[in-house]
């Protein structure tokens, strides 16, 4: 009999497109995720993803279950959902929907002072958008804001995207580049030195090159992490430069673990919004949680 399990797995590698990916959205361990994806494919008979060293490629017959399983199992999370908030009268749970980064570096240590369940999601902000007008999620935390009418969405904070390095990247002819202005040289500096990147989008690299450059960047990371904290600890080892918020990496900088390069030509800011439904059996726990971020992040 096939587990419900694997398609989960299955679908968060699906949406994902990498193992550890999938292993951080369902808060299980890469060998589990491994385990279940092969016992999947052992099942239907078929190779399920082609795989390569950084990215898992569904194959046209995964692409067949996707398209499947992703709305019924969607439905089945609803009815999770809602079973879950009707059997917890007395000690409600809350989903919040936010970056692995943005958990790790604000949330994580208080999480033990709530005295209400706790339910954290990782995702892209277009399906944690979805999953909230859908009531799977309470609240979220997001750069960009959705067009539904039923959602409330409250600027609270904000990012800069900045780059950063090593603290023993040598950045003398760079400043002398950047104080003549010559963007040609300011590029081809850049593009001289090692860069990090995530297992994700490179969005932030992405914004912040077409900004300053009026281009797309035409390299690709040499590194390539499972997440933006992971750069950071990555960086400490004195050398490479990457792009990321300010607010995930202020500290290291303030102590002298990593440098502050460049904010850019054309500095590249993102409001932080909380995403909320308009109504909400559970408005005095979002409150507490949205007064507890306001504490920890700085104001927009």
């Amino acid at each position: 009999m096939i587990n419900l399990e694997w398609y989960r797995t299955f679908k968060a590698i699906y949406k994902t497109g990498t193992l550890t990916g999938a292993a951080e959205a369902l808060y299980i361990s890469q060998p589990g995720v491994s385990l279940h994806l092969s016992s999947l494919e052992a099942y239907v008979g078929y190779k399920l993803f082609d795989r390569t060293s950084r990215k898992m490629i569904p194959t046209e017959r995964a692409k067949v279950l996707f398209n499947a399983i992703n709305e019924p199992l969607t439905k089945l999370e609803i009815v999770e959902k809602t079973f879950q908030k009707s059997t917890e009268k007395h000690e409600p749970t809350i989903s919040i929907g936010m970056c692995f980064e943005t958990f790790q570096t604000t949330l994580e240590p208080f999480v033990s002072s709530l005295d209400f369940n706790l339910i954290i999601s990782f995702g892209n902000y277009p399906e944690m958008l979805d999953q909230l007008e859908k009531g799977i999620l309470d609240l979220i935390i997001t750069p960009k804001k959705g067009t539904s009418l039923l959602i409330d969405h409250e600027p609270f904070s904000s990012e800069k995207i900045i780059l950063v390095g090593g603290k023993d990247v040598e950045v003398s002819e760079f400043n002398k580049h950047l104080k003549a202005n010559d963007k040609t040289a300011i590029e081809t500096w850049l593009k001289d030195q090692k860069w990090y990147g995530t297992t994700g989008d490179m969005e932030h690299l992405f914004q912040f090159w077409s900004l300053n450059f009026d281009k797309k960047p035409d390299f690709r990371p040499n590194y390539i992490v499972p997440n933006l904290n992971s750069i950071v600890r990555c960086l400490f080892g004195g050398s490479g430069l990457a792009v990321i918020p300010d607010l995930l990496c202020q500290k290291e900088i303030n102590e002298g673990k990593i440098q502050l390069i460049w904010e850019g030509g054309k500095e590249l800011i993102n409001t932080l919004y909380f995403g909320s439904r308009k109504k909400s059996i559970h408005q005095q726990e979002i409150n507490q949680i949205k007064e507890l971020f306001k504490q920890i992040m700085p104001k927009s």
